[in-house]
């Protein structure tokens, strides 16, 4: 019976659903993490009797035919980029993107990684770097006599020095955008790849064209809604139920159909 392996796809499928729904849910606290969503589609159809066919030598033509579908499966897990909300942190060295762009840090094999999480930290020589230590590119160094540090929404870096009436500029923020930013790979920690889907990186200054703004002293927040992701968690869990009793009852048809004298 089709049925059985039929119901099978489908509980595969809402299995997987329920995976993605699940790791939103765990990252609604992750600063400026994108929920995702799975994308399904339907399998290979069997022609029972093909559409379109001859149906008699006079030339009449089969109008709908008989076409048997044989289940579903994953299209793709895809991100959604909508912006999160801001959350005042008061740290003088945090910043939001508010917009497009994500900063560019430096991996430790070299490759060039991309973040939206501006919870940044200075490292021993006055760098600053991400929560893992990655730097900055371009670098920035804060000189230790820095009593004060402003970050304008254009990325400009300027320190306070002590002893001198006017803010010294010790850096420039860049940001990098993607035409697709969902083609761009995840590989944790915040951290983003490149990839041949997500298209080259295009650098520039924030706040000019095409690029967003940088916000001092916010983080940005998840957009995940834990109301929607319960509710679609909610709606998983009952496909899931009525695929497994698509194969309770065909196990029970086999039943009858092998218990015939």
């Amino acid at each position: 019976m089709r049925s059985l392996s039929i119901a099978a796809t489908g509980m595969l499928a809402q299995q997987l659903n329920v995976e993605v729904i699940s790791n939103n849910i765990a990252n609604m606290n992750t600063t400026a993490y994108k929920r995702q969503r799975a994308d399904f589609q339907d399998l290979l159809y069997q022609n029972v009797e093909r559409i379109g066919a001859n149906s008699a030598d006079s030339g009449e033509i089969v109008p709908s035919g008989i076409q048997i579908g044989l289940g579903v499966k994953a299209g793709n897990v895809y991100r959604i980029t909508e912006q999160g909300n801001f959350l005042n942190t008061g740290n003088s060295i945090d910043v939001a993107i508010q917009g497009r762009g994500f900063l560019e840090v430096e991996l430790p094999n070299g490759d060039q990684g991309y973040t939206r999480s501006g919870a940044l930290q200075m490292s021993p020589n006055g760098e600053l770097v991400t929560a893992d230590g990655y730097l900055l590119t371009p670098s920035i160094t804060i000189p230790q006599d820095s009593e004060d540090i402003f970050i304008n929404k254009t990325g400009e870096v300027q320190v306070k020095i002590s002893g001198q009436v006017d803010p010294t500029i010790v850096g420039q923020m860049q940001l990098s955008t993607f035409f697709n930013e969902a083609g761009l790979e995840a590989i944790g920690d915040n951290l983003f790849l490149e990839t041949p889907a997500s298209g080259p990186a295009s650098t520039g200054v924030a706040g000019s064209a095409g690029f967003g703004t940088l916000l001092q002293g916010f983080l940005e927040t998840s957009n995940v809604n834990p109301v929607n992701e319960i509710t679609s968690l909610i709606t998983a869990q009952r496909a899931y139920e009525m695929n497994s009793k698509v194969i309770q009852a065909s196990d029970e048809m086999l039943s009858v159909t092998s218990n015939l004298r």
